[in-house]
């Protein structure tokens, strides 16, 4: 139920802001709005506002589904228009304010995540401190020198300036942009255990090598950062799973694995999931300490398969929670980090899709509705700064895609007016015809790809 309420107030949400931009322009251009309705189907709720601007009497609607909406202006290219109001008619409005008009929504996208990003910038985000957890063996930060323990105090593309980290989400990101983007990034660590104002040392992780692989727990298996640092412990133990049959409890403290110390609760899942050979799980001696007491049990793992891939699990939550952190700023710092997450978001995202668009991502990027839903659920069950953290992200990306060339979207019409402004006349209607047609293909491939790609990660 979370899930649905989550996902029905984001999706009217930035959908009412969308077309509320193309509103207020309109009205703002002395364009007549007859209608602003946000979803479709059967009319929910209907009413008229007693005062409006002069030469307006719009509708407002909502409807039953909320997966779209639009704002009817007066326009003879759909129906008579009285000669008393071809002034106020959308097409008889000059080449700028038609496209100011159209441009409105995606701003307002782009404006709401601003606005978002700023105010959980001021409330403040509680996010895990960036203290790394143990390399995956064979990662790039295992080659860079990366033990596990070390606390990110600063961190920069090489050849910048270093930047203080404060939150592992921070860094994360900072992964995110190098990987997708080809850049290394130059870490400044303090020792595992050493105080913040200790000495440090500088390291560069290649991201560049890894040549832009798609953003999935892949790409930060490869980079081999895959969370904060946590306690070795032992969490929830499940019924009848292999960490019960064990003799394992909730609180145990994992010293050993076999010969190995264990250092983090990120090593300690590895050890698990590699606890496999010729398709065989392979039995381990734990030393535990449990109430202050060692102890040694031996744990065979149970055999699970994800693709070609065989690896184990014990069905028991591995690792404390991490320390966290609470992140704010002030009121002018906080809206210009949201100006600058909002563009460094946009651009990300165009990147990906150009990258998709030649063959150097993967089109599995791409997510529907059900993997949106998903993710407003497990925002909005975090608590409400990280849900608006998900709307911001959301709104950006709606933003983006309005803006791209396609004749069904904003960014079509937009190329229809640069056509027009360059050549002195408009797109004829047959090419018009034409283009929307081009452009409701792609856009229902897009769509088919995205819907497949959630089937895909949600059921799959």
């Amino acid at each position: 139920m979370l899930t649905l309420v989550a996902f029905i107030v984001a999706l009217g949400l930035l959908i009412a802001v969308h077309e509320y931009g193309h509103y207020r322009m309109a009205v703002a251009c002395g364009v007549k709005v007859l209608r602003f309705s946000v979803g479709f189907g059967k009319t929910v709720l209907r009413w008229q506002p007693r005062r409006q601007r002069p030469g307006q009497n719009t509708e407002f609607v909502i409807g039953a589904f909320p997966l779209g909406g639009y704002v009817k202006m007066l326009d003879e290219r759909e129906g008579p228009v009285d000669p008393a109001e071809r002034h106020l008619a959308f097409y008889n409005n000059p080449l700028r304010s038609r496209a100011a008009i159209v441009a409105a929504g995606p701003a307002a996208n782009l404006l709401l995540a601003v606005l978002l990003y700023a105010i959980v910038n001021w409330v403040g985000i509680e996010q895990p401190r960036a203290v790394l957890a143990s390399p995956v063996a064979g990662s790039l930060a295992q080659q860079a020198g990366l033990q596990g323990g070390e606390l990110v105090r600063a961190a920069g593309w090489t050849g910048d300036a270093l930047e203080p980290v404060r939150s592992f989400e921070q860094l994360r990101w900072l992964l995110t942009r190098g990987a997708l983007e080809g850049r290394d990034l130059q870490l400044e660590l303090s020792a595992p255990g050493r105080a913040e104002g200790s000495a440090t040392r500088s390291v560069v992780l290649a991201l560049s090598r890894l040549q832009g692989q798609d953003a999935d727990a892949r790409l930060f298996r490869n980079v081999g950062i895959l969370g904060p640092w946590t306690q070795p412990l032992v969490g929830e133990v499940m019924a009848g799973s292999p960490a019960q049959r064990a003799g394992l409890q909730a609180g145990d403290v994992v010293l050993r694995f076999n010969d190995t110390p264990v250092v983090d609760g990120q090593q300690l899942r590895e050890l698990i999931r590699n606890s496999v050979r010729d398709g065989r799980p392979l039995s381990g001696v734990w030393r535990v300490e449990r109430a202050g007491r060692p102890l040694t049990l031996e744990v065979l793992p149970e055999l699970r398969q994800e693709g070609a891939q065989a690896f184990g699990r014990i069905g028991a939550y591995i690792g404390a929670p991490p320390a966290f952190v609470t992140v704010s700023q002030g009121p002018v710092d906080g809206l210009w980090s949201g100006v600058v997450r909002t563009s460094e978001v946009a651009v990300l995202t165009l990147r990906m899709i150009g990258r998709m668009l030649i063959g150097e991502a993967s089109l599995k990027n791409l997510s529907g509705p059900l993997t949106i839903a998903d993710y407003a659920g497990k925002s909005a069950s975090l608590g409400l700064t990280q849900y608006l953290v998900f709307l911001a992200l959301i709104s950006v990306s709606l933003g983006v895609l309005n803006l791209l060339p396609l004749p069904v979207l904003d960014g079509g019409h937009l190329m229809y007016y640069l056509w027009e402004g360059v050549t002195g006349k408009s797109v004829s209607d047959a090419w018009m015809e034409r283009l929307q047609r081009t452009g409701v293909a792609v856009l229902v491939l897009m769509m088919s790809i995205a819907l497949f790609n959630d089937v895909t990660r949600l059921f799959g």
